[in-house]
């Protein structure tokens, strides 16, 4: 397991814990990495400073030359819960007006498109959870929505 410390487009800083660097690499790729605090997905590794041992005790002086210690991350306070629904409701705003619905289809559409046997579009719906996993493995990509699509709730 590998840690990184990862930065959004928007700035945010935060960790994660990857199986490799190849694995990071992979999940980038594919928009599987994304930023807790507004979703971008457009994330990136931070400078990071690695943890080596030494047998220098930690209150002597850095040697002439050292650069300073890394600054402290982000500490800024997480999102509030009207924030976190402003971003949903953004979030909802933009799918629902750029993709079709296609409900509980959405994983025989999904396969559709990325075998070629569909025209490219950008799509939405409902899927089980072996469908979805069946779809990742399968190097379909998908992501989870956090809302219910309006057409499902009551």
């Amino acid at each position: 397991m590998i840690r990184y410390s990862l930065k959004c487009a928007e700035g945010h800083q935060f960790d994660s814990w990857f199986h490799s660097a190849d694995a990071f690499d992979t999940l980038r790729a594919s928009g599987q990495v994304s930023c807790p605090v507004c979703g971008a997905t457009d994330v990136e590794k931070a400078i990071m400073a690695p943890r080596v041992s030494t047998s220098r005790s930690r209150t002597d002086a850095p040697a002439q030359g050292t650069p300073p210690a890394t600054p402290a991350p982000d500490m800024s306070p997480p999102p509030s819960p009207e924030q976190i629904e402003q971003a949903v409701a953004k979030l909802r705003a933009e799918v629902e007006a750029n993709s079709d619905y296609v409900g509980v289809e959405f994983a025989a559409e999904a396969r559709k498109i990325h075998e070629g046997e569909a025209p490219a579009r950008a799509i939405y719906g409902e899927a089980k959870l072996d469908e979805a996993k069946a779809l990742i493995e399968d190097g379909v990509p998908v992501l989870p929505l956090p809302f219910t699509p309006k057409r499902k709730m009551n």
